[in-house]
C-alpha cells in the first residue's frame, strides 16, 4: 500500500514506478493499493488506468481494508 497523501505532482517517471510495482508484486502473489491521491495525481493514474489496476481509494484504512 503507498500513501500518496502528501503527493501534489506525478509524472512519468513515477507511473512507471508504480507499474514496476505493481508488476513485481503480482509476480509474487501480493497486492499494490494506492491511498489518498490527491485530484491532480489521481486524475494522471486514472488516465492511464492504474486506478483499475491497483484501485485507489480515498483513504489509507479504506485501502488497507479493501
Amino acid at each position: 500500500m503507498v500513501d500518496l497523501s502528501g503527493v501534489t505532482f506525478m509524472d512519468s517517471s513515477g507511473i512507471n514506478v508504480f507499474v514496476a510495482a505493481h508488476q513485481a508484486a503480482s509476480d509474487d502473489q501480493g497486492w499494490l493499493r494506492i491511498a489518498g491521491p490527491q485530484e491532480s495525481v489521481l486524475r494522471l493514474l486514472e488516465i492511464v488506468g492504474l486506478d483499475e489496476v491497483s484501485g485507489c481509494h480515498p483513504t489509507v484504512d479504506q485501502a488497507l481494508t479493501a
